[in-house]
């Protein structure tokens, strides 16, 4: 699926994004899910290939013919597979369609959502001058978005956050490194501190947890760990090391919805918020994340904006839209609530595998 606009980070410059779909038919009732994956090891080190590998040669068919009572079946059934976690969450979310469709419940009652909407933020990439991203940001608080979010990277960090803060003195406000930076780097943090920040996430390595926790010793703005966690196991070492003051919950990236709870609850009984992240979802999972979002601990807006903020068309009917006060509506149709268009989703499906 083409993107509106090119969409950059400090890791590079995205135009499309190609995602795996998933579709099950479970005696009639099919539930959907997506894959996150991205065509290059980018952000993760899956790709659209390895999970296709792991999903036509392993996942797919562990779960053929199995009678399975619970999601947590399926997901004890494939315990077995090391890593590979965004394969595993673009079937376990199918699953977890199945079954809410077949309780005749919403996702996000079945996940144990309070909220029926959802405060969301906007993800602006790095632009090629500070007015471009005043400009920028201005049309997106204009459309309604209550929380700002913009990339940033080595020599694009305080140069855009100075005049955006002064043209913009009290909106929410953070920062997104995606790991460009190392502790070297301290006294750019330590500068950060005068413009309140909501958080810096992800500042270091993506794989660190140890050196963050050094970083946030030195610095007042709460550190927000994304790449870094990967199970509750990290998010628990993340917490006792004091590496992060938040914690970002992206369902692709910690293994699917069972993972993410274990995740959420454990960082409500630490007094730890959370918020939900994106990867350029289509309506497919821009639905599940909005359900996994309708938890009460996610109580900082995530990166679930608008269909029409990354695609012209999406895949599902209705597209979703931000209100006047900066919410979504969290579906409450059975399932993930929202339709997939066939036609839609053949005009963008590049290749198909079914297993019967």
């Amino acid at each position: 699926m083409e993107l509106v606009t090119p969409f950059a980070t400090s890791m590079g410059v995205e135009t499309h994004e190609e995602h795996i779909i998933v579709k099950i038919d479970s005696g009639g009732i099919m539930g959907w899910g997506e894959c996150v994956v991205e065509h290059s090891p980018l952000y993760s080190s899956e790709t659209v290939k390895t999970a296709w590998h792991i999903l036509e040669d392993f996942l797919m068919p562990g779960i053929i013919n199995k009678n399975l009572q619970t999601v947590q079946n399926a997901v004890d059934s494939w315990k077995w597979i090391r890593g590979h976690r965004m394969a595993k969450a673009g079937l376990e979310s199918a699953i977890w369609d199945v079954f809410a469709k077949m309780q005749n419940k919403s996702l996000s009652k079945i996940l144990g959502g309070t909220f029926d909407r959802v405060e969301i933020g906007v993800s602006v990439g790095i632009q090629s001058s500070p007015d471009k991203l005043i400009e920028t940001v201005e049309r997106y608080l204009q459309k309604g978005y209550k929380r700002i979010k913009i990339k940033i990277a080595p020599g694009k960090d305080l140069e855009f956050i100075s005049p955006l803060r002064k043209e913009f003195p009290d909106i929410q406000l953070q920062v997104d490194a995606n790991s460009a930076y190392t502790l070297k780097d301290i006294d750019i943090f330590k500068a950060m501190d005068d413009y309140n920040l909501v958080m810096i996430e992800q500042p270091l390595g993506y794989d660190d947890i140890y050196e963050h926790s050094k970083l946030q010793e030195e610095i007042k703005t709460p550190i927000c760990l994304d790449e870094s966690i990967h199970s509750l196991n990290d998010a628990k070492a993340a917490v006792e090391l004091g590496s992060c003051k938040i914690i970002n919950i992206k369902p692709g990236r910690v293994g699917g919805f069972t993972e993410s709870k274990l995740i959420h609850d454990y960082c409500a009984e630490q007094k730890i918020p959370v918020w939900h992240g994106g990867m350029l979802e289509s309506g497919i999972g821009r639905a599940g994340n909005l359900a996994l979002a309708s938890l009460p601990n996610f109580t900082l807006p995530g990166d679930i904006s608008a269909s029409k903020r990354y695609y012209k068309e999406d895949i599902v009917e209705p597209e979703f839209v931000i209100n006047n006060d900066g919410t979504m509506d969290v579906p409450t149709e059975p399932g993930i609530g929202v339709n997939v268009t066939k036609e839609k989703l053949d005009k963008v499906t590049l290749t198909k595998k079914e297993f019967t």
